[in-house]
């Protein structure tokens, strides 16, 4: 078990699972099984860039504290181990169980090497496991379902029950057609098609991860709809790699979308804002749920990253983290469904207040928190009325000639330390996060950038839930409506916090600091 004194360096992250060496991306095998939640995902286990993939894996008892297990199914000179889901075969459908244990299994994408008699070929092929998850055996008969394809991958499986009857729904992509196919089987060894769904909204790039679950509306059982989850890379709303959704129904053979905006295989760039986005940053892909989450929470976590530049990142031994983990669910928002997230929060259990303040007029420019609001890892909770101010939001961060005591300065930020400003535009309603000055951006040309999304006040007011981490920012506005997500990696002094306003006439409703 790894521990924070052991691995700690200027960006390690706190609260963002990390591998303790050698790289990782994609979350895969989201299940929770006999008390545990287990994380699996793709990593090298020989190195800090991407390659040899195969399934690392960790575990939780309460999505906040991670402990890295060994690797769990590793790549080897006939398949690399890609993206995929795990189950836990309550019915031992597979036949896999030993004595009544219903087994844990794992469907995952063979990316067959050279030396493979399906070298080239994508497939979808099982594991299975008998103790928990601690080791893990890969099926004689792989591949379970073979397409003859290159780019067939990255299958989430679930048990379906309805009209059509009872059996496992798989959900997978043909990456470049942007295409969601889907299959069925009721034994997970044998499959049989279902529906294609797709080109859709947007089609930039490749297909990947999806995934596909049942959601009540406003917690109404009697009322539901399917969310269909696509992440794409690159063509995400910030610029490379994002992830969107579609909620529509499904009826055990064909997801019929109810938000589909364009149709196609053309993307068409200026409804880009209209689809439904995961997150509007630059730094949450890959994101799919747990299976088996008790009490029907749908429960979803993402990889902190973009494909432009995570190769780039600058750490020490390690390469990337996963983001919070977050409930997901739909509310009724102008009489149509939407996706809301909140984070499973690590400060609700664990954090301490260091300030606040009650409600009072916000100043023209910067006004700098005392010190003992500073910090690398923070949970920042603000309240804004903006009035008649042209902006307002919280300067996060931020180091360089802010001093180590509260004070003003002007809202013109440029070349005045480095900092990442959040800040909702009166005059466009719109939330924005700036990063360009954020600290070091200049390891990759693609990294320095400003993240927007259309955020409406809710009688005047917007609430925004910041949590900070080492590297990191992951914002949810108005109670998770909207979320950004982005890397950052300033320098150690930049721990500073200052509300922004832009014009007199706004008003902070209410703000709390807890680390």
């Amino acid at each position: 078990m790894k521990t924070l004194t052991e691995l700690d360096c200027q960006y390690r992250p706190k609260w963002h699972y990390s591998a303790e060496r050698n790289w990782l991306n994609d979350p895969n095998g989201l299940v929770y099984a006999n008390g545990t939640y287990h994380l699996f995902y793709q990593h090298n286990p020989h190195g800090e860039e991407w390659g040899n993939m195969s399934w690392g894996h960790a575990t939780s008892t309460d999505l906040q504290h991670w402990d890295e297990q060994p690797v769990a199914i590793a790549c080897d000179e006939q398949e690399a181990i890609f993206s995929g889901s795990a189950v836990v075969d309550v019915h031992n459908t597979s036949g896999f169980g030993i004595g009544g244990v219903p087994p844990l299994v794992a469907i995952y994408t063979s990316a067959y090497s050279p030396a493979s008699p399906l070298a080239g070929r994508q497939a979808q092929s099982l594991a299975f496991s008998t103790d928990d998850g601690a080791t893990w055996t890969k099926y004689a008969g792989n591949p379970v379902l073979d397409r003859a394809s290159a780019d067939f991958r990255d299958p989430k499986v679930f048990w379906h029950d309805g009209a059509a009857g009872s059996y496992w729904v798989m959900v997978a992509v043909e990456a470049v057609r942007h295409e969601v196919v889907l299959y069925k089987s009721a034994d997970l060894l044998t499959w049989e098609y279902l529906s294609t769904f797709g080109p859709a909204n947007a089609t930039e790039g490749v297909w990947e991860c999806p995934d596909l679950f049942e959601l009540p509306v406003d917690g109404d059982a009697s009322n539901t709809r399917w969310v269909l989850v696509v992440n794409l890379s690159p063509g995400g709303i910030a610029g490379g790699s994002g992830g969107q959704y579609f909620i529509g129904t499904f009826d055990g053979v064909t997801f019929r979308s109810e938000t589909t905006v364009t149709d196609g295989v053309q993307a068409d760039d200026s409804r880009m804002a209209d689809y439904g986005w995961l997150d509007w940053g630059r730094d949450y892909y890959a994101a799919v749920s747990f299976s088996n989450v008790p009490d029907g929470r749908r429960l979803m976590i993402g990889w902190m990253n973009n494909w432009q530049y995570a190769a780039s990142t600058p750490s020490d031994g390690w390469r990337s983290a996963m983001s919070l983990v977050r409930e997901v669910r739909l509310v009724c928002r102008g009489g149509r469904p939407v996706l809301v997230q909140e984070a499973v929060d690590p400060f609700h259990s664990h954090g301490t207040e260091l300030f606040a303040l009650d409600r009072q007029p916000l100043a023209d420019g910067v006004t700098w928190l005392p010190a003992e609001a500073f910090g690398d890892v923070l949970r920042i909770d603000a309240d804004f009325e903006p009035g008649a101010a042209g902006r307002v939001g919280l300067v996060l961060r931020a180091g360089g000639d802010t001093g180590s005591e509260s004070g003003r300065e002007s809202a013109g930020l440029a070349g005045a330390g480095a900092r990442t400003v959040l800040a909702y535009d009166c005059r466009t309603a719109e939330l924005s996060l700036d990063r360009t000055e954020s600290g070091n951006v200049g390891f990759h040309e693609s990294f320095p950038s400003v993240e927007r999304v259309a955020v409406s006040l809710e009688d005047g007011r917007l609430r925004l839930r910041v949590f900070l981490d080492r590297c990191s920012v992951e914002v949810f506005a108005q109670d998770g409506l909207a979320t950004i997500t982005d890397l950052v990696f300033p320098a150690n002094s930049g721990t500073a916090v200052g509300l922004l306003a832009e014009g007199e006439g706004g008003t902070l409703a209410g703000l709390a600091v807890l680390a």
